[in-house]
């Protein structure tokens, strides 16, 4: 066990890193008693659903508990309702302090405490044009007590553009309703009313409608010019002599407290813990954090150092080398990158397949996988001539795999038909002639990375729906 916190020892499924907000919400950020065990936690939360982890935040140095906890949950609906009963109740008898319960949000929530009730009550939903507010509360009514209903309508003709909105009383409800409701209505959380406008979900929906076409915005989350004090990093920096570890020192001009260092650090995904040091000669910020990987931690450190917080204060970021020995990962890392740009190449060149062999000359090696995802073995693939029961839509960023590729990691779940690329995009589709085999790959590879490459696997719309979507003009 490491310096920061503990963790889960018990048998059962423990999420990765990249797990560790999927699906989103459904971890809790606990504020309690310095005495309480895990055992406690365990016991008066497992009552709400299937823990997947619990972490107690340590002190670095005395090993004693910080008050802070975390507890992850299977699903966002147990998450939601273990916050709803827990806020503001005493654990034990003997308790006279009541414990704060909120939704650890570590993508891009800037607090903990301001997501109780707009960004998790209302969903946004893909309906019917024909619907009536009616005929969505009547479908959405079984999840739970629902404060209001609403259609978008286009401003001129007063038609319905096929988009709602559903606000239930509690977090709970909405989240049972995204996770039970009807795939077809492609629900959501909404973006609450202060922050975006309604516009955000109608361009993700008007994106999934064109999906054929593969494209996916590219965001630079952290745009800044670097003056001079923060720009150790620009092509006069030496990296070879830098140290690299899961350890990164944060400097600030400006003093920051626990809770502000969490929110900005935790955007980058896979953060462990976090820590302010107080230096009583200045007024400076002074933290550590530290990620459970190195790769995330190199991510952090050359997307947040010089980022402003607040406005007009650049923070310092830099690894603090703690003797670790992170070659064995880059090195993985690597292999990743060249096994992406071999991809690349081949799909943008398919003449050069032939000079691409895994393992040596021979062509009849199978493709080399490369991922943190568990896939099951190789199964055979069903007949050509054996009917379609479910068809999937791939999606590829930054490029497709090879076709070998594609089909050693879709037969897996065996009954698949066929695995195809589009010519000249970045999606695909697979064809599978049992529906539990196709769902299988969706619950295993979406949002996967194999390869380099970063997998979208969904249903995909039936042909004639495909036929009847309104081609893009530009």
């Amino acid at each position: 066990m490491d310096e920061a916190g503990s963790c889960t020892s018990g048998g059962g499924f423990r999420p990765g890193v990249d797990s560790l907000d999927e699906p989103p919400n459904s971890r809790i950020f606990l504020v309690i008693s310095k005495y309480t065990p895990e055992s406690v936690l365990r016991e008066r939360f497992s009552p709400f659903g299937e823990i997947q982890d619990i972490w107690v935040v340590r002190d670095k140095h005395t090993k004693e508990s910080k008050g802070i906890a975390f507890v992850k949950f299977a699903r966002s609906s147990q998450a939601c309702r273990a916050m709803e009963e827990m806020h503001g109740r005493c654990l034990g008898p003997n308790d006279t302090k009541p414990i704060k319960v909120f939704i650890a949000q570590s993508r891009s929530s800037g607090s903990h405490r301001d997501v109780e009730d707009e960004e998790l009550t209302r969903i946004f939903v893909m309906i019917p044009k024909s619907y009536t507010e009616e005929d969505l509360r009547e479908k959405f009514k079984v999840y739970g007590d629902i404060e209001y209903c609403s259609i978008i309508k286009n401003k001129v003709t007063g038609e319905s553009k096929g988009l709602g909105y559903v606000r239930y009383l509690k977090p709970s409800q909405a989240a049972q309703a995204i996770e039970n409701c009807d795939r077809s209505f492609r629900a959501i959380l909404a973006e609450p009313k202060n922050k975006a406008s309604e516009s955000s979900e109608q361009d993700y929906y008007n994106n999934m409608r064109q999906e054929t076409l593969g494209h996916e915005p590219r965001v630079n989350m952290f745009p800044f010019e670097q003056p001079s004090e923060f720009s150790n990093f620009d092509k006069n920096d030496n990296r070879g002599q830098e140290a690299i570890s899961k350890r990164l020192s944060v400097v600030s001009r400006v003093p920051f407290t626990e809770e502000q260092l969490f929110s900005i650090f935790d955007i980058v995904p896979g953060l462990e813990y976090c820590e302010v040091q107080r230096d009583p000669y200045s007024n400076y910020g002074h933290g550590v954090v530290q990620y459970f990987n190195v790769a995330s931690a190199i991510y952090a450190k050359y997307k947040l150092h010089g980022f402003q917080y607040p406005p007009g204060n650049r923070i310092g970021v830099s690894f603090i080398d703690d003797g670790s020995n992170a070659t064995d990962l880059l090195r993985k890392m690597a292999t990743q990158m060249v096994a992406a740009q071999l991809a690349s190449m081949v799909w943008n060149n398919p003449g050069q397949q032939q000079f691409l062999q895994f393992g040596g000359s021979s062509g009849s090696q199978l493709p080399q996988i490369q991922t943190d995802v568990v896939l099951p073995p190789c199964k055979k693939k069903a007949p050509p001539e054996t009917p379609v029961k479910e068809r999937l839509f791939i999606v590829f960023n930054p490029h497709p795999l090879p076709l070998d590729v594609l089909e050693d990691i879709f037969c897996r779940f065996g009954n698949l038909i066929e695995v195809y690329l589009v010519s000249g995009k970045n999606v695909g589709y697979a064809k599978y002639a049992d529906r539990i085999s196709a769902n299988d790959a969706i619950n295993t590879l979406h949002g996967k990375i194999l390869n380099g490459v970063r997998l979208k696997v969904m249903l995909a719309d039936s042909p004639r729906e495909e036929s009847n979507k309104r081609q893009r003009t530009y």
